[in-house]
């Protein structure tokens, strides 16, 4: 196991073990985190929905937003144990379950959903250098998980004000993305967003990205003589919780 060091929202660096196949915690987690506590300031029943090394669910317990434990949950067997000692080294309660989506949760219900799965293409992802040794099979246009996410995720919230907050990356269809979460919610916000130039991997691929972005399966901008990229973080709830 290798230990890194996570910059947390206020420079509050945390402590995590980690595997060669697990996704660690990168930008995208510190917007998602950044997002949830601008937004929910009691405590909440909260899962971490592709937890990884349990960054973002730590965190937000550290914040005092979690109530009673932390809950999270990830495909990997490897992500999951990295998880449960993460959570065992900081001596908070939890409950971490293995399992594809929603599916280790069954009939259980939250107040607050935060979808840990970004959206991004496939096709990327798999000349990107985020996902070494971690599947993705998000398809072309990256929406094969996150809309299944969106869709299912009413089933385990609490109520009409409970809120999910999920993170669409500019390397997927994110029109398609937000079409789904506008069918299934009645309020869908943008909280979050930050630009990031194309990592310089990805430069020698730029036909190839050129030919995705005329189908539609991924967006980018070129300014300054970059290639630049957003990451939005959305919450959506069938009632309005903008004060």
């Amino acid at each position: 196991m290798e230990k890194i060091i996570f910059e947390n929202i206020q420079n509050d660096p945390i402590e995590l073990i980690t595997l060669p196949n697990v996704f660690k915690p990168n930008t995208t987690t510190k917007l998602l985190i950044k997002s949830v506590l601008s937004v929910v300031k009691t405590k909440k029943k909260i899962l971490d929905l592709g937890c990884g090394t349990g960054a973002v669910g730590i965190s937000l317990f550290r914040e005092g937003v979690s109530k009673n434990k932390i809950y999270a949950s990830d495909l990997s067997k490897e992500a999951t144990e990295c998880c449960k000692e993460n959570t065992k080294f900081y001596n908070f309660d939890s409950d971490i379950r293995t399992g594809s989506l929603f599916d280790p949760w069954f009939e259980e219900k939250f107040d607050v959903i935060v979808d840990d799965i970004s959206a991004i293409s496939e096709d990327v992802a798999n000349i990107s250098p985020w996902f070494p040794g971690v599947p993705c099979r998000t398809g072309k246009d990256g929406i094969n998980l996150v809309s299944q996410i969106i869709i299912n995720s009413s089933k385990h919230l609490n109520g009409d004000n409970s809120l999910f907050f999920f993170p669409v990356l500019s390397l997927s269809n994110t029109d398609e993305i937000l079409s789904i979460a506008n069918e299934k919610f009645n309020y869908v916000e943008l909280i979050k967003k930050e630009s990031w130039p194309l990592p310089e991997e990805l430069i020698p691929h730029m036909d190839f990205l050129e030919r995705l972005s005329k189908n539609g399966a991924i967006k980018y901008e070129k300014k300054f003589g970059m290639v630049i990229c957003y990451t939005e973080v959305y919450c959506a709830s069938n009632e309005s919780f903008i004060k």
